[in-house]
């Protein structure tokens, strides 16, 4: 089965987070009143996979072998198979 898998991977609440001051900064010059501002990378990913259960592991094992880094990222992530419908 073919399953998609969106991961959202940012940066640790204690790590220092250069991009997002500067973006947050950007906004108030620009008259936005924006308190704060979080920076993330998402990923959206096409596998294939026996099932769900499996798709999430490899999901997993992308995040922690390549995505994120454990020493200042943290990240989530869904899957869902492809062509499902919401409701």
């Amino acid at each position: 089965m073919k399953f998609k898998g969106r991961i959202e991977v940012k940066l640790r609440r204690e790590s220092a987070d250069p991009e997002s001051e500067t973006v947050k900064k950007s906004l108030q010059d620009l008259n936005f009143q924006v308190s704060q501002v979080k920076v993330a990378k998402v990923y959206e990913v096409i596998l294939e996979a026996a099932s769900k259960k499996d798709a999430e592991a490899m999901v997993k094992t992308m995040c922690l072998r390549l995505l994120a880094n454990p020493s200042k990222d943290e990240y989530s992530f869904e899957v869902e198979p492809v062509g499902s419908t919401r409701t």
